[in-house]
């Protein structure tokens, strides 16, 4: 049964079997919705973290190049997180009293 409603669809921050995207359907004030925020905030600071990480990184010149493979792996990682974070975010309606900045 397909179940029609006007309430949003909100993107998680992670995926269901096989990689497949799971879906939230309500108002955002549930423990799920809280649990994605929390997930998000996390997401957001490790890819700061990680960005920070890469710049001196970058300027040590004695930097390998397994190092420099290895940080750039898990930018790719951090960047999908973000890039879902905002996908999600730009699909949400605008709710009053919600920061849904990214940084």
């Amino acid at each position: 049964m397909i179940r029609h409603t006007k309430e949003a669809l909100r993107l998680l921050p992670w995926t269901g079997a096989e990689g497949k995207p799971c879906y939230l359907i309500g108002d955002g004030d549930g423990y799920v919705s809280r649990l994605a925020d929390n997930i998000e905030s996390v997401q957001l600071g490790m890819a700061v973290d990680l960005l920070d990480h890469t710049d001196d990184l970058l300027s040590d010149r004695s930097a390998t190049p397994e190092q420099l493979r290895y940080v750039i792996a898990r930018l790719a990682e951090s960047l999908r997180d973000v890039h879902r974070i905002a996908r999600s975010r730009g699909n949400r309606p605008a709710v009053a009293g919600r920061d849904d900045n990214l940084g």
